[in-house]
């Protein structure tokens, strides 16, 4: 089935690139993609679902194929350039689905609008909260899955911002996203991928993505959701477990490390990913 590609104006001197595969008038899912990473890499879910869904995808200002403007790297931007997306495209009764820094423009997203136009959501492997808060108790580090000293923050983030070694920070980090098993040839694709975002500006989002705390937002969260973790992603269990206890009714699924179980699991394991999400589509 054709892919439709084409892009749209979401603020004032800045286009979005987006995909839509399936018929128009089937339910509506969009994919959400992570920091620095592009629509593409949910090619193995809208192969699967396009079939008998409206599948549609994009990249985030600075990602991809999008525009890269010097300006509006924070993740509440980004939820504001969802809604425009979505009220360009008519989309409503929308099943959306987040992954990492996803998740984060999804919850958002929430904190920001009316809900009117979401049915369901999918949640996949991003913490409440990335960077520890000396003040924290070994519970609350552990609610927030945090990842990250205030210092290693920064370090990452300059290195990208400053610097011949804003490359090599960002596939050091990318690399913990995969088990041991993923095939240097997938690894080295996803890299093009995340590459198209200019070091600079992949360092300035990823500073203000770190920085957010969305634990008061997470409870407020009302519509049928799936929440994903895996046990070889750096984001720990603790964190995705305590996701799925604060949004009523949730379902919860975590993938093992031997069976693909990565921040990227979509890609490592798709035959079990789509399996699940189509399991929870049709719920």
């Amino acid at each position: 089935m054709a892919t439709a590609t084409n892009s749209i104006l979401v603020s004032p001197g800045v286009r979005l690139h987006y995909s839509q595969a399936g018929p128009p008038a089937a339910p509506n899912l969009v994919l959400i993609p992570g920091w620095s990473q592009t629509a593409a890499q949910f090619q193995k879910q809208v192969a699967h679902f396009q079939t008998r869904y409206r599948v549609t995808t994009y990249d985030h200002r600075g990602h991809g194929d999008s525009d890269k403007p010097g300006f509006g790297y924070r993740v509440y931007r980004l939820a504001a350039d969802l809604e425009a997306l979505l009220e360009a495209l008519e989309l409503r009764d929308v099943v959306v689905l987040g992954h990492s820094m996803g998740v984060s423009v999804v919850w958002a997203y929430w904190d920001l609008f009316p809900p009117t136009r979401i049915r369901k959501l999918v949640l996949v492997d991003q913490s409440p909260a990335m960077t520890i808060n000396p003040s924290w108790t070994a519970e609350q580090k552990a609610e927030a899955a945090a990842m990250f000293e205030p210092a290693q923050v920064f370090e990452a983030s300059n290195a990208m911002m400053v610097g011949p070694q804003g490359e090599e920070a960002r596939e050091a980090l990318s690399r913990s996203f995969y088990t041991e098993k993923v095939s240097e040839e997938d690894f080295e694709w996803s890299m093009r991928q995340a590459r198209k975002m200019p070091p600079d500006l992949a360092g300035r989002l990823m500073l203000d993505h770190a920085a957010m705390d969305w634990r008061d937002v997470i409870p407020r969260i009302t519509v049928p959701t799936l929440v994903v973790g895996a046990k070889g992603s750096p984001i720990p269990i603790t964190g995705i477990e305590w996701i799925a206890k604060q949004i009523p009714g949730s379902r919860l699924e975590i993938f093992e490390k031997e069976e693909g179980g990565s921040h990227c699991m979509f890609w490592e394991n798709p035959e079990k990913f789509n399996r699940i999400l189509e399991e929870f589509l049709a719920s």
